[in-house]
């Protein structure tokens, strides 16, 4: 079913506490047909790094906040050894079941250039991992292009974000995207607004805007990330 498998970033979690806040997202979720009713369940704050390697574009290194209310049900009783804190074996389980549940949609990462999608490669195990600071919930982990792209190359951008408006994941104010270490000091990671889209799109675009109070979700998320160099 596809509603649920919108939960499929907790669903798949072999704890009992990861299994009951993936029940408590899918009751959230009944209902739910499109984008226009969709309403978010879970809110992200999303940074990008942008790795290049011998002149292009390999990967990104990305990092998501999640909110205060996902963190405190996924992250119960996963600290055994009571020690007050969380560190990355605690929450090596739970790492590995959002990224094998991200998987399923890409990520939520759209690569394109020059209007063509691009393939991805997953995260090996050493790429991803979860940690907490200040009681929230942070998950980093690595996509990789399945065949690097010039820096220079025209028409290149990444968007991160999730079409069914189940996830809200919008850029981080101060710092949404970077150049990762090694990239040519010329080279710099561009955040574009979002296109303008008209006619039903647009018609739909506002009636989901006013149900949710006028709070620009996944209209956020649609910024585009580009190289300039």
């Amino acid at each position: 079913m596809q509603l649920m498998s919108r939960t499929s970033l907790i669903t798949r979690g072999r704890t009992s506490r990861v299994l009951s806040a993936a029940l408590l997202f899918a009751l959230a979720a009944v209902g739910v047909s499109g984008p226009a009713v969709a309403h978010p369940h879970v809110f992200v704050t999303a940074s990008t790094t942008i790795n290049v390697e011998g002149g292009t574009v390999s990967s990104f290194d990305h990092v998501w906040k999640f909110d205060e209310m996902y963190t405190a049900m996924a992250i119960e009783g996963l600290d055994t050894n009571k020690d007050g804190k969380y560190d990355r074996q605690e929450l090596a389980e739970l790492a590995k079941v959002n990224v094998e549940g991200l998987k399923e949609f890409k990520y939520f990462t759209q690569a394109h250039l020059g209007g063509a999608e691009l393939a991805l490669v997953d995260p090996k195990p050493d790429q991803f991992w979860l940690e907490v600071n200040s009681g929230i919930l942070s998950m980093h982990f690595r996509v990789a292009l399945e065949k690097p792209v010039l820096t220079d190359a025209k028409e290149f951008s990444v968007t991160i974000t999730d079409p069914s408006f189940f996830i809200a994941i919008s850029l981080d104010e101060k710092e949404p995207a970077k150049m990762g270490a090694g990239s040519p000091p010329s080279c710099k990671a561009i955040v574009s607004a979002p296109k303008q889209e008209g006619g039903d799109a647009q018609k739909l675009g506002e009636s989901f805007f006013e149900q949710l109070g006028g709070n620009r979700y996944g209209f956020m998320a649609s910024k585009a990330i580009s190289v300039q160099c």
